[in-house]
């Protein structure tokens, strides 16, 4: 019996733990020998996984930064290959459109860039992001504007109507509204290819609304698009599809607070819907 409870108390303290490695430091005292002696074993061996964990936990940091860094670092040239051909678009006669398909080749430079740095901080973005006031319609324009020439290149007409403010951070959501853009390009229809924004306010929260009316989803692949590495028929079919951009904009939109969620009919349209809760502190004080 008392065995049994000894057993029953230990059993108990795993179950509460957050950290069950460290069930060697929490076991309950026994006089027994034998107890004390596997008590012991257990601590030196959680003391070596824990110095495993630590040795991993710091590599990884490193890498991290190491990336962060090297993010940094790139983004001068394709900045400086931007401005080149901004510029040689105006100064050398008869060479616009080879400088336009430069900059749309650096423009998905950047764009991948720019996941690789959002995927190395999407664990930790509290430590980046600032919460202010956001108009989404002059974020929307600023997302077009990076795309112009894709957009143009592709015949694509976008339709803006989304005046109103949100509380978020404005460079986390420009990148998540980037990546919902590429994918309506990526897979839009051949004849009169269209993107809408729309913003929609209730009481409790406000939703910006991106619909396509592309080639949309297949509805056996519409619960599983924000899933790791699913590229979903349409993905095969195009064959470039990686199936991280859907999955970042979701990790993207847990961290800050956001709901995110699709609508689609195959061959008609597709609907990513970002939703916003409603600040009621800052509504009362206006």
């Amino acid at each position: 019996m008392e065995r049994r409870k000894y057993f029953k108390k230990t059993a108990e303290i795993l179950e509460k733990m957050d950290q069950r490695y460290l069930l060697g430091e929490l076991m309950p005292p026994s006089w027994r020998l034998e107890d004390r002696i596997y008590q012991n074993m257990i601590r030196r061996s959680n003391k070596s996984v824990i110095e495993k964990i630590r040795k991993l936990e710091a590599e990884q940091q490193e890498y991290k930064e190491y990336i962060e860094s090297w993010v940094h670092e790139i983004k001068a040239p394709i900045t400086g290959i931007s401005l080149l051909c901004e510029n040689g678009r105006k100064e050398e006669t008869g060479a616009p459109e080879r400088f336009r398909q430069i900059s749309m080749e650096n423009a998905k430079l950047e764009n991948y860039v720019d996941m690789v740095l959002y995927y190395a901080r999407s664990e930790q973005v509290y430590k980046d992001y600032l919460i202010q006031s956001c108009h989404l319609q002059e974020m929307v324009y600023d997302v077009l504007e990076r795309n112009r020439f894709l957009l143009i290149r592709n015949g694509i007409r976008a339709e803006v109507n989304c005046d109103e403010d949100v509380f978020t951070d404005k460079k986390w959501l420009g990148f998540i509204v980037n990546q919902i853009v590429l994918n309506s390009v990526k897979y839009k229809r051949e004849n009169s290819p269209c993107i809408s924004f729309l913003a929609q306010k209730t009481t409790d929260h406000t939703c910006l609304i991106i619909e396509d009316n592309g080639m949309g989803i297949q509805e056996k692949d519409l619960p599983r698009i924000f899933e790791k590495g699913f590229t979903g028929e349409n993905g095969r079919n195009q064959k470039k599809s990686t199936g991280i951009g859907l999955y970042l904009c979701k990790k993207l939109c847990d961290q800050l607070g956001l709901e995110i969620y699709a609508q689609s009919k195959a061959g008609s349209y597709t609907k990513i819907i970002l939703q916003f809760p409603q600040n009621n502190y800052i509504s009362e004080v206006r």
